[in-house]
C-alpha cells in the first residue's frame, strides 16, 4: 500500500514540473487589490471579476481610500458581481479592519486575514499564496472532493480538514505556492477532460471504498 507522504510527495513534484509558474487568473497589483478581487470572486467568475475591478480601484486604490467609503457607493462599482450587497458591505468592513488593526497593510497572515470581515480560509490561502508567495492550500468543493478521492485524506466533514492534514503529511514542508494550488478553480484554467462522456466522479461518499492507486 502507498503511504500517504509518498502520494503527497508524487502530486507536489507532478506539479512543479507541470505548472511550475502558476498564476491567478484574478487581475491585480498587489495584496489589497488581490484580497479585494477574491472576496469578490465568491461564487461569481473571475472573468466578471475582471471587468469590475479596474473602475473600483480607481475609485478606491487603498483600503484607507476603501474604509471611508459607503456600502452605497461601492455597491454602484459592484453591482454586476454576486451577492453585492453583501460583499459591498464586506469589502467596506474589511478596509475598515485593516486600516484600524493593521495600519492599512493587509494582514500576511492567516490569523489575521481570518479575522477580516468576509474573508475565510480559502480566500486567505489564496492571498497568502500569491500576493505573499507562501505555501497554501485554497480548498474548495473540487479539491475536497479529488483529495479524498486519491485517498490523501480520510472521511472529512469540511474541506479545511484536506488542508490541514496535507499540510501535516508533508515533511519538508514545500517553500512555494505552485503545486499546492495548482488545481484551484483561481490558479489554473483546467484542462478539457480526456474522456467526454465519462461519468462524473463519485462522490467523497461513495468514492471512499474506491482508492486511487498511485504510481510514481
Amino acid at each position: 500500500m502507498t503511504k500517504k507522504s509518498d502520494k503527497y510527495t508524487f502530486i507536489l513534484n507532478y506539479f512543479s514540473k507541470a505548472q511550475p509558474d502558476v498564476e491567478s487568473e484574478l487581475n491585480y497589483s498587489n495584496a489589497y487589490e488581490l484580497l479585494v478581487s477574491t472576496m469578490l470572486a465568491a461564487q461569481c467568475t473571475d472573468k466578471r471579476v475582471n471587468m469590475v475591478t479596474p473602475a473600483l480601484f480607481a475609485a478606491y486604490p487603498t483600503p484607507q481610500a476603501l474604509s471611508e467609503a459607503t456600502e452605497e457607493e461601492v455597491l454602484t462599482y459592484i453591482k454586476s458581481v454576486s451577492y453585492p450587497n453583501s460583499k459591498a458591505q464586506h469589502l467596506v468592513a474589511m478596509a475598515q479592519k485593516v486600516v484600524h488593526d493593521f495600519g492599512g497593510e493587509v494582514p500576511d497572515t492567516m490569523e489575521g486575514l481570518t479575522s477580516l470581515p468576509g474573508v475565510g480560509r480559502k480566500t486567505a490561502n489564496v492571498v497568502l499564496a500569491f500576493a505573499f508567495g507562501q505555501a497554501a492550500m485554497p480548498v474548495d468543493t473540487h479539491v475536497f472532493r479529488v483529495a479524498h478521492r486519491l485517498g490523501l485524506v480520510g472521511d472529512a466533514a469540511k474541506p479545511r480538514k484536506p488542508s490541514r492534514k496535507s499540510w501535516s503529511s508533508i515533511s519538508p514542508r514545500s517553500s512555494s505556492p505552485a503545486p499546492i494550488t495548482g488545481s484551484y478553480s483561481t490558479a489554473a484554467t483546467p484542462a478539457p477532460p480526456a474522456n467526454p462522456t465519462a461519468k462524473p466522479a463519485p462522490s467523497p461518499q461513495s468514492a471512499k471504498n474506491q482508492p486511487l492507486t498511485l504510481k510514481p
